[in-house]
């Protein structure tokens, strides 16, 4: 675990207070930077195929600032999970966007903490993520590497690396596929891949259906395969 990590008590007051400050740094700002904000539900919390929420529903929401050119990121977010005797894992992310050569990157840092975890679980953890993606006409592909020095729980370092295509059926409906593959020190290592629609009701209102599973399933229900249905809402 990375030391000097903001205690657990103050990390959701300090997502309540961002959130909350967003509308009004926003207005100051001017045209030079934007928030926007989301909040969704799912029938699961699937994270790199695995299930974080015990297979059962989930909620989830983010508050994201970004600069004028869309460039750069960073804010606040939760999502609800069960692990450790946590019931909700905060997030406080900051990216940037830039593009060469007809690709597009998305380079982050986030800081995951578990709020009201058992004694002597381990909480929190910091993840880095780099994406690199080229759409050409309706398809896009991308390649995803992340990699946690120490995440939360029993879950030391971790690498997962995921391949993905996605092809625009038409403006609102898109599908993609992915697989990836997650080593892990203090966890199963595992395959994982996912296959799924998502349809855009209005500029605003998204539905997605998804199917996920891993060869791991001798490991845990958390493992095994899954239909997730979701929806989210973006203003």
């Amino acid at each position: 675990m990375i030391r000097n990590s903001p205690p657990a008590r103050l990390v959701l007051p300090a997502l309540l207070a961002a959130a909350v400050a967003g509308p009004a740094l926003a207005q100051t700002a001017g045209p030079a930077s934007d928030w926007g904000f989301e909040l969704g539900a799912g029938t699961d919390n699937r994270s790199k195929a695995a299930s974080k929420s015990g297979n059962d529903g989930y909620v989830f929401g983010a508050a994201t600032w970004e600069s004028a050119d869309g460039r750069f990121y960073a804010g606040p977010g939760f999502e609800t999970i069960q692990a450790g005797g946590s019931r909700l894992e905060t997030e406080l992310v900051a990216g940037y966007r830039p593009e060469a050569w007809g690709y597009a990157f998305d380079l982050s840092l986030a800081y995951k903490n578990r709020l009201d975890v058992d004694p002597g679980y381990d909480a929190d953890g910091w993840e880095l993520t780099a994406d690199v993606s080229r759409a050409v006409g309706p398809a896009e592909a991308r390649l995803q590497l992340q990699y946690s020095p120490d995440a939360a729980g029993s879950t030391r370092s971790f690498t997962w690396v995921e391949a993905q295509i996605a092809w625009a059926f038409s403006p609102r409906l898109e599908g993609s596929a992915a697989v990836g593959r997650r080593e892990q020190d203090g966890a199963p290592d595992y395959t994982g891949w996912s296959a799924g629609l998502t349809y855009a009701l209005t500029d605003a209102l998204a539905l997605g259906l998804r199917y996920h599973d891993t060869d791991a399933h001798t490991f845990g229900e958390q493992y095994e395969d899954a239909l997730v249905a979701q929806v989210a809402y973006a203003f």
